[in-house]
């Protein structure tokens, strides 16, 4: 069994450590240009984060429902989970292209900008939201290979797609002069040539496969059950990215350097969590896989090494972070200010790596038992012991408390997942 979750974890962990640079990247050259430029796109990327991750249900459903149907051996199911998945990607991102100004002005407000931060972060927007199929198509492409157990496409597609949005992000934002907007079409670029690329290794991988139907793919029944498995991690990720929203909100009350601050202390946090998500994304395939199956040995055996094998992966980011924080910071910004601003916290970048993994964890096994209701009602339970810690302290203003606030929520979702688990086990579905 080690050996079966290293071999889709560790690809996995390459795979996911690497998502982050499309706005890490982008971060990190605007840190260099100022303050203002660096809050703003940390702010545009987390606009797309309100969005995307919402539709993350795209990758976690087809995931668990492509694992499951890969358990079966049912060509059909394959089949008409990836079409399914597909045509709901794109009838989204029309939606989201033809509905982009209220878009952007709703999660403006909601996240408290600015005016002159803005007008930069509306920039980035009205050139990245025309990556919207691309991005909700790769979705369904990670999730649809990471159900046939195959670790290695995702892991070629992200190295693919990163190569490209590095190297002209760096040349269209410096060389070229063209600042936010160059990083925003390097991003968009990226993004399409890595879709175009999945299509391409989808068609390889056809023997898994058999001739789409619509009529099969619009199926009553199946389609029912397929919306309804993503209708509970729609829900569930609006839930959590509100969470992520709500930090950023609070922190934009209190200036243009808090702001920066949580901006790049939460790319530290997403560094994690698409990491352990490794093993997250291991224990969705092969949970989902001998769940199908039925195989109840193993079904219990992919648990608990996937919380093994995470929980040492969270212990290294937690040495890492405690021991070399202040030099990570700065390949995030040169601002002297920002750099001595972050000090006194980086001690919440050790304890949110560790207490974050038993959720990452859990959300894997959860989808792949497609038990997609509990996870639902575990991060609302989360939140709301968030939102209810946050007001008992926020007469303090400290940035500290902000945090313990976070970790609170970070904390309360692994333990209640726990105990949903271990009450209803493979009946939780």
């Amino acid at each position: 069994m080690n050996r079966e979750i290293l071999r889709l974890a560790i690809p996995n962990i390459l795979s996911n450590i690497s998502v982050p640079l499309l706005s890490s990247v982008d971060t990190a050259l605007m840190g260099h240009l100022s303050a203002l430029h660096l809050a703003a796109v940390g702010l545009a990327a987390m606009v797309f984060n309100l969005i995307y991750w919402n539709f993350g249900f795209l990758r976690m459903g087809t995931t668990g429902l492509t694992a499951q149907a890969f358990g079966e051996q049912s060509r059909e199911k394959l089949t008409n989970t990836l079409g399914r998945a597909l045509c709901l990607a794109f009838l989204i991102s029309l939606a989201l292209i033809i509905f982009q100004i209220p878009i952007i002005k709703v999660t403006s407000y909601l996240l408290n900008i600015d005016a002159a931060t803005y007008l930069l972060v509306i920039e980035y927007f009205d050139i990245r939201i025309f990556a919207a199929p691309a991005t909700l198509g790769l979705y369904v492409v990670f999730g649809w290979f990471f159900g046939v157990q195959n670790a290695i496409v995702p892991l070629v597609l992200t190295l693919f797609i990163n190569i490209i949005n590095i190297t002209l992000s760096y040349y269209l934002a410096y060389v070229l002069k063209l600042g936010i907007a160059g990083v925003a079409y390097g991003t968009l670029i990226a993004q399409y040539s890595g879709f175009f690329l999945g299509l391409v290794l989808l068609y390889h991988n056809k023997d898994k496969l058999q001739t789409f139907s619509l009529k099969s793919i619009l199926d009553k029944v199946q389609l029912l059950k397929f919306l309804n498995i993503n209708k509970d991690i729609f829900f569930r990720t609006i839930v959590l990215t509100f969470a992520f929203a709500f930090l950023y909100s609070q922190s934009s009350k209190e200036g243009e350097i808090t702001l920066a601050l949580t901006v790049i202390f939460l790319q530290f946090l997403s560094w994690v969590s698409y990491g352990v998500d490794g093993f997250a994304f291991a224990a969705e395939s092969l949970v989902g896989k001998y769940y199908g199956a039925k195989d109840w040995q193993k079904f219990s055996l992919a648990i608990r090494y996937s919380f093994y094998w995470g929980t040492v992966l969270a212990v290294m980011y937690s040495l890492l972070y405690h021991f070399g924080g202040q030099w990570l910071i700065s390949l995030y910004t040169n601002q002297p200010e920002l750099i001595e601003a972050t000090k006194p916290y980086l001690v919440w970048l050790t304890i949110i790596a560790f207490v974050g993994t038993p959720g990452f964890i859990w959300d894997g096994i959860f989808i792949g038992m497609t038990a997609t209701r509990a996870m639902l009602l575990s991060v609302i339970l989360s939140f709301v012991s968030y939102i209810i810690f946050f007001y008992m302290i926020q007469s303090s203003h400290s940035l500290h408390l902000y945090w313990l606030s976070f970790v609170v929520f970070l904390l309360m979702r692994g333990v209640i997942q726990s105990w949903m688990f271990y009450r209803y086990g493979k009946y939780l579905n």
